[in-house]
């Protein structure tokens, strides 16, 4: 007789609310209770099957164009992304909208963005003074705002940029309280009911962001000349094996999603690792000691490939991934996972967070030490901070280089301390999680090191 996968036996409404407003707590009690895979049953929503054991994920993962469908999963999303957003296609769609997307986010290109990052951390980090205090969130929510902006759009001046970036954060802050993010799982609460209303509200504001979008399109569209080495120029000029490239609304779609992935968690990620850099006084020693080591000629690359400085940024994804469950897969097909017969329309949910607190694999999982990243190697279905298979985030390698070079410009220039004796915990942001309190540091002053001139821009 085939075993039964078990879950909370709660109703689908608490399981709702606890999925809400604590879901890394909840995600941990259920594990502790049923395991390495359970179900769960969220008021409006499909019941989903959680996975946190390696092997169950590598039988997910591995095989999952062929077995699996991704972006139908991903409805609730399309009103705020679009329906042409990466996140949302299947098939032929996505494979080919994904080849289009990938040339600007991996190799040489990737490496070219190393400069632009380090002058965009000095032209933020140039406002502060000694003795005040700030929020990481908000401080690296800047830094990588206008990373994405100049890096993805060639923005960083002029009209268009000054009206698009508040706009973007508007949009950002409508759905960033535990609160607000039940808009994303409700669909009965995605309704306009006017511009004083929530859903009213974020319509609104998309449509202000897709219409200056719109705007810059038509103007690199009718002025050839105005194309940059920028991500909206180089997807603007690919093409696929037919000679077609993106329309329009598909380029709207893939830069809304770009802008609110590529942005949001990145930030969130950087003020985690100041968070923990300065909460234990012994890792930012190393850090220090590491980057105060490196020869004075060295570039912004050879800082990103520092050992220590590496493990700290794995560290950091590993204890609070931004995404705490990799996308939701539907079995086209029978599967089998773990030795459980899966039929086909099941959804299943690899579980990153739960996964990168394996005792098994994390020794004092709950601990944050970076070393353990010096003495083992992970595979990708251990440590899996960006998703995996044919869904890992299309723009990995841009958020790790900046994760570092943000990070290391910023300890060798400044003395940084936390503002605040409490823990910062986790709190929902949307579909991610991010320290509740941001991350509140006090500037202590300028510090002396040895490689300024290499992680600056000569002006």
């Amino acid at each position: 007789m085939q075993a039964m996968i078990n879950g909370p036996k709660s109703s689908s409404l608490i399981q709702l609310g606890n999925w809400i407003f604590r879901p890394l707590n909840y995600l941990e009690e259920c594990a502790s209770k049923y395991g390495d895979i359970f179900e769960l049953n969220l008021l409006g929503l499909p019941p989903f099957i959680v996975v946190s054991n390696p092997q169950g994920i590598q039988d997910i993962l591995s095989v999952d164009a062929q077995k699996f469908d991704v972006g139908r999963t991903n409805g609730l999303a399309s009103s705020l992304l679009g329906d042409n957003s990466l996140v949302l296609l299947d098939g032929s769609s996505h494979r080919r909208q994904r080849k289009l997307m990938m040339p600007p986010f991996h190799g040489e290109k990737v490496k070219s963005y190393a400069k632009t990052i380090c002058q965009i951390t000095d032209k933020v980090a140039s406002t502060w003074s000694q003795q005040q205090s700030v929020v990481a969130h908000k401080a690296m929510q800047n830094i990588t705002l206008e990373t994405i902006l100049h890096v993805v759009f060639g923005l960083s001046e002029g009209e268009r940029y000054k009206q698009i970036k508040p706009s973007l954060i508007k949009l950002l802050d409508l759905t960033g309280s535990p609160l607000k993010a039940s808009v994303i799982f409700l669909p009965l609460l995605q309704q306009d009911l006017g511009e004083w209303s929530l859903w009213g509200k974020v319509v609104r504001c998309k449509r202000e962001i897709y219409n200056l979008l719109q705007a810059e399109i038509d103007q690199r569209r009718n002025n050839p000349e105005a194309m940059g080495q920028d991500v909206l120029s180089l997807m603007m000029s690919a093409r696929d094996e037919a000679g077609q490239g993106l329309s329009d609304i598909e380029l709207k779609d893939q830069m809304m999603t770009l802008l609110v992935a590529g942005h949001e968690t990145t930030a969130t990620a950087l003020a985690w690792a100041l968070y923990w850099i300065h909460k234990q006084p012994e890792v930012k020693q190393k850090l220090l000691a590491e980057l105060d080591s490196v020869d004075d000629n060295i570039d912004p690359l050879a800082i990103s490939r520092l050992p220590y400085l590496t493990a700290v940024c794995n560290e950091t994804l590993r204890i609070y991934p931004v995404a705490f469950m990799a996308f939701l897969r539907i079995a086209k097909m029978p599967v089998e996972i773990m030795g459980y017969q899966i039929s086909p329309e099941t959804m299943l949910a690899p579980a990153i967070y739960l996964t990168h607190r394996r005792e098994d694999l994390y020794p004092e999982p709950h601990l944050f030490k970076p070393e353990r990243f010096l003495e083992r190697q992970y595979s990708p279905y251990e440590f899996l901070p960006f998703g995996g298979g044919n869904r890992r985030c299309i723009g990995y390698a841009l958020a790790l280089l900046e994760m570092k070079l943000v990070l290391a410009k910023i300890l060798t220039e400044w003395k940084l301390d936390l503002a605040s004796k409490h823990p910062s915990v986790p709190k929902r942001r949307g579909a991610t999680v991010a320290p509740h309190n941001g991350v509140p540091l006090t500037i202590e002053g300028k510090r002396a090191h040895k490689f300024t001139k290499q992680l600056s821009i000569s002006k």
